[in-house]
């Protein structure tokens, strides 16, 4: 690789190489150790192209969700089933990965400002800003980078643009499907609200059981289907149509929190 070799955004790439190195390293225990992540699919990510896959997804915390995708991404592209075992996948990651996150957040201190730099692909929200809602127009140059990202490789997004769950899918995904016609991948998680805090950052509980489904890629008429459709069909595949929703009993709760402490994680 030559040494200033940059990706389409500017960044240099053995920069970019090491920090996800580093921050693999770091984050590793987090769905290993301290919790451990179950995952399914794993065998899809190999499947994939090179360029112009878009990953849709639940969204859980600001930036623990993320890590662990780079985690199992680069374990599945290194041969690994279904597991994160031996961290040497991440000596040779898979660079063209990025993700979706809003400006503001990326801009918000030194740490978000080096996880940026590792595949950020920053966006102005259109109805959320500095913890009000606004409503502005969608920057055309917002589109266009992902566009641009998705050109060059793999990209994550988070439809609802919230850690709420059950949150209206925001329009604009459907745009860039219909846009750039790429492999859409569904991604389903869970426990990762329960283990960390809201930014992801801190473990805020132990033993968790985390879980991270892979699904087949959206068979979508690109031409055809309309704004509308696709949204749904992101609810459905991510798992947050109100359909979802239940409601439980105080039993049904008790029951699932001690069949949470009796789980086993394997080694």
């Amino acid at each position: 690789m030559p040494l200033f070799k940059r990706n389409p955004f500017g960044h240099i790439l053995w920069i970019k190489k090491w920090l996800i190195r580093i921050l693999g390293v770091i984050s590793h225990g987090r769905y290993r150790r301290f919790n451990e992540l179950q995952i399914e699919g794993s065998e899809i990510i190999r499947q994939l192209p090179e360029q112009n896959v878009l990953f849709i997804s639940n969204h859980q915390t600001y930036f623990a969700d993320v890590a662990a995708m780079f985690h199992v991404f680069n374990a599945a592209l290194k041969g690994r089933v279904d597991n994160i075992n031996n961290i040497g996948y991440i000596w040779n990651p898979k660079l063209n990965v990025y993700y979706v996150a809003a400006g503001e957040t990326m801009r918000s201190g030194l740490l978000p400002k080096i996880f940026a730099y590792t595949g950020s692909v920053s966006i102005d929200r259109t109805w959320r800003s500095a913890g009000k809602n606004v409503n502005r127009q969608v920057k055309l140059s917002d589109i266009s980078n992902i566009g641009k990202a998705l050109n060059d490789g793999w990209v994550v997004t988070f439809p609802q643009g919230t850690t709420t769950a059950f949150k209206p899918i925001r329009r604009g995904t459907a745009h860039i499907i219909k846009t750039y016609k790429p492999v859409v991948v569904p991604i389903v998680i869970d426990g990762f609200r329960r283990s960390f805090d809201k930014k992801g950052l801190q473990i805020k509980k132990r033993n968790v059981l985390q879980s991270m489904v892979i699904k087949e890629p959206l068979e979508i008429d690109y031409e055809n289907e309309t704004i509308e459709n696709i949204v749904e069909r992101i609810e459905y595949a991510i798992e947050q149509h109100p359909s979802f929703l239940k409601v439980l009993t105080p039993e049904q709760i008790k029951e699932q929190e001690e069949l949470n402490e009796k789980r086993k994680f394997w080694s």
